[in-house]
């Protein structure tokens, strides 16, 4: 009798029966995503034909005049050539006008020459969601008298771009058949902007911002930028000329953190989290409008202006500043990557204090040629004495500064008990000396600033002897900006950011440049100049 064979074992079947079993779901479920994925496709389409069509009944019944280029594809085709044959409102110049109506930032800042088509690109701009019940927008300028050039620009356009459109005077305001709402306003200053304090807006444009002095007013409509409908983004736009009394603060914000152009982020604190905001500013010049150029007057004009004004109006030139204190500086030549130190270099620092304004200190090396480099800026405010000598202190540990310079006035007390407030730095371990208090120490420490930056024949070429690291970023952007003082042209406007200046100005005169050409040089231990004061010690 054979043997039976033994049964096989249905381990093995059970688990080839389990892996058909989950592949055969996994192509189910894949399926099931691919339906869904074709249903949400489809119901996009559906959307989009809806709205074309919407679009196509809007433009034949007259309710929207202004179509852009970009959308003629999405509109059908018996309709495209009956928008083709349509009287052309508006047809942006190429380039930083286009630019411009195409952007996609939150925050645009066209600015530069005058002439480029600035002001009518901003009354363009706001009409891109128009067609939107929700969309509210806010055009301001400086004053009721320009405001009323735009308005009066506004009625020849928008009434053909979309037929419909009322203008309401009392309230400056236009209302399109859509609902939308493009309100025109001035603020002067911070009061006026009150006006539009709880107020939400889609779109928000301030056309010549330079004029304002500060970014209070700016800052302060950028909270009323909001949008109740998601489908409608939030936009803030700016225009404006260099050479005005915001120049400053507005290159600062977006001229100088990237090139132009060219899309950049600014991370903002929020209670829930860090935010970006993305800027953009697109420069302008003359040449940008072909109808201006057209007429050689208005070029002939502008090129006849003195220099600096010629810079600023036809180059559109940001650097460029009437009555500039110190003209001689500029980045290429002063401002330089920073470098380790070499340790036989001597090193010193200058100081000018603050409690409600900013104090500022500047770390400065001498090389063997006695050029002077600034490698190192402090820029704060609100910090006590005692914390602010930790922080210095902090600041170049296991560094030898061989000496201090604070401004004189921190020796002055301050009631008839306890130290001054360079007394009670030095006490926390900081050594100063004060800062000189001759007569016209102003003025020469300022004239001992220019001889730095003036550009001179050495061995290796022109070069200055003042060198500025790129980490010193609010002394490199406070000098330039610096005016002369109206009544004493030899010395600076002291109504202005000059705290960094003062630390410079402090700093150059304890190494001033010899007459002849040589500065004292800090190796050489045969001249009668010393940087000590043996009163603290040093």
């Amino acid at each position: 009798m054979n043997d039976i064979p033994p049964p096989k074992k249905k381990k093995k079947t059970i688990a080839k029966a389990k892996r058909s079993a989950k592949a055969s779901i996994s192509d189910i479920a894949k399926q099931v995503q691919k339906a869904k994925d074709d249903y949400h496709n489809a119901q996009k389409k559906l959307k989009n034909k809806k709205e074309a069509i919407k679009k196509a009944d809007d433009i034949i019944e007259g309710k929207q005049g202004l179509v852009v280029e970009d959308e003629l594809d999405n509109i059908p085709p018996n309709v495209q050539n009956a928008v083709k044959e349509q009287e052309v409102i508006f047809e942006p110049n190429s380039g930083p006008q286009t630019q411009f109506l195409a952007a996609s930032e939150r925050e645009v800042f066209y600015g530069g020459a005058r002439g480029g088509g600035k002001s009518y690109a901003m009354l363009i701009d706001p009409l891109r969601y128009c067609d939107r019940q929700k969309h509210r927008g806010l055009l301001l300028r400086r004053s009721m008298p320009e405001l009323r050039d735009l308005i009066n620009h506004s009625q020849q356009l928008y009434p053909k771009a979309f037929p419909g459109a009322k203008w309401r005077e009392q309230e400056k305001e236009w209302r399109f058949p859509s609902g939308a709402k493009i309100e025109f306003g001035y603020a002067e200053n911070t009061t006026d902007v009150l006006r539009y304090q709880g107020q939400s807006y889609t779109w928000i444009g301030v056309d010549e911002l330079p004029q304002y002095p500060n970014p209070d007013i700016y800052n302060f409509l950028r909270s009323s930028l909001r949008s109740v409908d998601p489908e409608i983004p939030v936009y803030m736009r700016a225009t404006g000329n260099p050479g005005n009394v915001g120049s400053g603060w507005v290159k600062e914000m977006f001229v100088d953190p990237a090139v132009p152009n060219t899309r950049f982020d600014i991370e903002i604190q929020t209670p829930v989290g860090t935010k970006k905001i993305t800027r953009r500013f697109i420069p302008a010049k003359l040449q940008d409008n072909p109808y201006l150029m057209q007429t050689e007057d208005y070029y002939i004009m502008l090129a006849s202006l003195p220099e600096v004004q010629r810079k600023q109006f036809l180059d559109g030139d940001w650097s460029a500043y009437e009555d500039a204190a110190f003209p001689e500086f500029n980045k290429v030549n002063h401002v330089v990557e920073p470098f380790e130190i070499p340790r036989n270099w001597h090193k010193f620092r200058a100081c000018d204090w603050g409690y409600s304004s900013p104090a500022c200190v500047l770390w400065f090396a001498i090389d063997f040629d006695d050029n002077l480099y600034i490698y190192r800026e402090l820029y704060t405010k609100k910090v006590v004495a005692d914390v602010f000598a930790t922080q210095v202190l902090n600041l170049e540990y296991n560094e030898y500064i061989r000496y201090g310079v604070l401004d004189s006035s921190t020796w002055a007390r301050r009631g008839d008990v306890g130290p001054s407030i360079a007394e009670t730095m030095i006490n926390a371990g900081c050594r100063w000396r004060p800062s000189d208090r001759s007569p016209r120490s102003r003025i020469n420490g300022k004239l001992e600033i220019h001889k730095r930056l003036s550009v001179r024949e050495t061995n290796d070429g022109e070069k200055p002897s003042l060198f500025i690291f790129n980490n010193c970023i609010n002394l490199i952007r406070t000098l330039p900006l610096l005016p002369c003082d109206k009544n004493n042209p030899e010395d600076v406007d002291t109504h202005t950011e000059d705290h960094a200046y003062d630390a410079l100005r402090y700093g150059c005169m304890s190494r001033p440049i010899n007459p002849h050409g040589h500065g004292f040089s800090s190796f050489d231990n045969n001249v009668n100049y010393t940087p000590s004061d043996k009163m603290f010690g040093y």
